[in-house]
């Protein structure tokens, strides 16, 4: 019998459409002998719908037609299995109903990569792709992260976060930064992925444009040194927080200070419809030395573990080519396109790769599974609130 794949994607998110794309091109590449797949969108609501043009990407071109033809469902757990049930029911007729064994969701960004989504689908009981509840929340929280791999001993370049509070009172914020690092600057949301709402600053006009730009997208945001003479390195790890391995090396190409969405999802699918983040343009392997390469592999296995992912994802890494030095940049839970062609580029198939992180997720589920969350007790026979009702604790 055919295991039954839940395939989430889009969500609320800035980087909604980016989903759409990568968890198509996995529908596409995934076993069709051994998975039933079952696309499941999420429109910009985080509401889900079925239906039998939900994996056609064609059918993305008009949304509210795709989904007048589609049919919402709730997920919810009834005690036996996991199941996806049409929303509302159907007063006369058969309702839709579908038991799942596994949710895979391939989203990006606020609201869906950052722990929101993954803390429903535990709470549900269904396993499921990819990072933990923590892992993820770590993972899309820049500073946070930074913080973690600091102590881990990985390499992570000095940053500043600042709230709306400090936005407040634009010019006291722009002088500690400056006082703090001077210029250039980069600026960032401190838990947004895909270069939006990035920015890099050389003067004080330019700051405070970023700064305008950053908070569009987040309520705090991270600034750090922006590193004058970059070059960036990517690196992908599958497996988990006992046993990981690392992928080839790349190095992408872009047309500005950073490699921005445009240069991601853009400019790269004109003419030829999206690829997602398979499309950008980069050298694989990375041009770089073999002591190098196994450097940014062994770093990139230490500071999956450090962070206790799951799954595949994509880490990226910062060369200061004035002194070689190098940074952990940051971590996608869930890369654009799930990093496949990194793992192409030494011999492991898409195809393998989407199995791979399907059996890692049924792996964690069954260790879950002999944990103890709750033993006996009698505390509630002994609890009173001595006769007075809404009185505290």
């Amino acid at each position: 019998m055919s295991l039954k794949v839940a395939v989430l994607f889009g969500g609320k998110s800035v980087e909604h459409e980016v989903s759409v794309i990568s968890a198509i091109q996995a529908i596409y590449s995934m076993d069709k002998e051994k998975y039933e797949i079952i696309p499941v969108y999420m429109n910009k609501k985080n509401e889900m719908f079925v239906g039998d043009d939900i994996g056609n990407i064609d059918a993305y071109k008009d949304i509210k037609g795709l989904l007048a033809k589609s049919q919402r469902v709730i997920m919810f757990n009834d005690g036996e299995s996991v199941k996806l049930m049409g929303y509302p029911a159907k007063k006369f007729g058969k309702n839709y109903e579908e038991t799942i064994d596994v949710a895979f969701p391939i989203v990006h960004g606020t609201n869906v990569e950052d722990g929101n989504l993954q803390g429903f689908l535990h709470t549900v009981g269904v396993p499921f792709v990819g990072c933990d509840t923590i892992s993820s929340a770590i993972g899309m929280d820049k500073y946070v992260m930074k913080m973690v791999l600091k102590e881990a001993g990985v390499p992570v370049l000095d940053a500043v976060t600042y709230s709306l509070s400090d936005y407040e009172d634009m010019d006291s914020m722009m002088n500690k930064i400056e006082e703090r690092f001077g210029y250039p600057v980069i600026i960032k949301p401190v838990n947004l992925g895909s270069s939006v709402g990035i920015g890099v600053a050389k003067d004080r006009p330019e700051l405070s444009d970023a700064i305008d730009d950053a908070f569009r997208y987040a309520s705090k945001i991270l600034v750090e040194h922006a590193i004058t003479k970059l070059r960036e390195i990517n690196c992908s790890v599958v497996g988990d927080e006992n046993e990981a391995e690392a992928s080839e090396c790349e190095e992408p190409l872009h047309t500005e200070d950073i490699l921005s969405y445009e240069d991601k999802y853009v400019s790269n699918a004109k003419g030829s419809g999206s690829k997602g983040m398979a499309s950008v343009s980069r050298k694989i392997p990375a041009e770089i030395t073999p002591e190098r390469r196994e450097e940014i592999r062994e770093l990139s296995v230490k500071a999956f573990k450090a962070l206790g992912c799951s799954g595949v994802s994509r880490i990226d890494y910062m060369i200061d080519e004035e002194t070689d030095e190098l940074y952990f940049n940051e971590i996608n839970t869930i890369p654009g396109s799930l990093a496949f062609y990194l793992w192409e580029a030494i011999g492991v198939s898409y195809t393998e790769l989407l199995d791979r992180l399907i059996n890692l997720a049924l792996k964690r589920a069954r260790t879950e599974a002999e944990i103890t969350y709750a033993f006996d007790t009698n505390i509630l026979n002994s609890a009173s609130f001595g006769g007075a009702k809404g009185s505290k604790l």
